[in-house]
């Protein structure tokens, strides 16, 4: 079958409890970023969405010749949550599959109140007991890989914890000098290091220069790389992103940090997943609250000493032992 997905990061995480159901039916082609072949699931293999054969639907008054419908119509079916309000791909998909394509509006309705993930699973008929909790595991050669990547860099006898600062929306992040406290804290009184993950984002906008100088940064990472990086992690703080979602479906014992972000819709799903919000009467809010928002109070108003409590939860959990001064496990 030939599925085809325009999201990011966060959004394909929360896709494959859906992808996985899809591929108990039959192998899957699926049509996305071409990065996520990383972390898709046995059956399913991974082409770019910005093929041109998926590029030409969206053309008006395009031919529709035989090797486009040929392409289509080797597939027995067609999920897309690409283009559902494009009428012109809508029609073109449809005449050139012979009907047998299902599109579906990436995002569900507003006000339905429903997980993004559980919507996914909704949409291919399932009808799961209880919440679709994505999971992930990383690839043999990257685990590997992020072996000696311990090794070089002296992890192996320490907790460490990874850290994401940065999101798709600069609206999302918990302040970077509070990431700091808590990095601070974990090499000190943990006595354990602190692995900064940091993306093409993150780079581009800069400043985590406090950051930086109090963990070691790990950049320029296929999504393999990190997926790797992450499982072998003590734990994981970030806040509402795609990276955070990883690590909740990786099963790394994760803190997520959420703000403006509707909880109900974005949470992320693991083994072992708590989420911090100050849950403020303004939250959550729309995107364009969220960009003039004046005060920032949902994620300003996070004490990191709130952040490094449940940290210390987890660790107690993992019974590692602390000798930091003060320290009481």
């Amino acid at each position: 079958m030939c599925v085809i997905f325009p999201g990011a990061l966060g959004d394909f995480v929360c896709f494959l409890p859906a992808l996985r159901s899809l591929t108990e039916r039959a192998p899957v082609d699926l049509f996305a970023r071409g990065e996520f072949a990383d972390l898709a699931p046995p059956g399913v293999k991974v082409y770019s969405s910005e093929c041109h054969q998926i590029a030409g639907l969206f053309l008006p008054g395009a031919p529709l010749d035989d090797r486009l419908r040929r392409f289509f119509q080797r597939y027995d079916c067609i999920f897309s949550w690409l283009g559902s309000q494009q009428q012109t791909f809508v029609q073109s998909l449809q005449v050139i599959s012979q009907h047998r394509a299902r599109v579906f509006p990436f995002r569900p309705a507003d006000g339905a109140n429903v997980h993004q993930a559980d919507y996914y699973v909704s949409c291919i008929g399932e009808n799961p007991q209880g919440p679709a909790i994505p999971t992930v595991v990383a690839k043999p050669d990257t685990k590997a890989w992020s072996e000696s990547y311990w090794a070089r860099h002296g992890l192996k006898d320490n907790p460490v914890l990874s850290i994401g600062p940065g999101s798709g929306s600069r609206e999302k992040n918990w302040p970077v000098e509070f990431y700091s406290v808590v990095a601070k804290w974990w090499t000190s009184q943990v006595q354990g290091q602190v692995l900064v993950l940091v993306g093409p984002v993150e780079e581009e906008r800069q400043g985590l220069d406090g950051l930086r100088d109090e963990a070691m940064v790990a950049s320029h990472l296929s999504l393999g790389e990190l997926a790797a990086l992450l499982q072998r992690s003590t734990a994981y703080l970030g806040n509402d992103s795609g990276v955070t979602h990883l690590a909740a479906a990786l099963g790394v014992p994760t803190i997520a940090l959420f703000g403006p972000s509707d909880l109900r819709q974005w949470a992320p799903r693991g083994e072992q997943v708590t989420i911090l919000s100050r849950n403020v009467e303004c939250s959550p809010c729309h995107l364009s609250v969220m960009k003039s928002c004046l005060h920032r109070k949902c994620l300003a108003g996070l004490a990191p000493k709130k952040v490094m409590v449940e940290l210390e939860k987890l660790l107690q959990m993992a019974n590692l032992t602390r000798v930091g001064p003060g320290i009481t496990v």
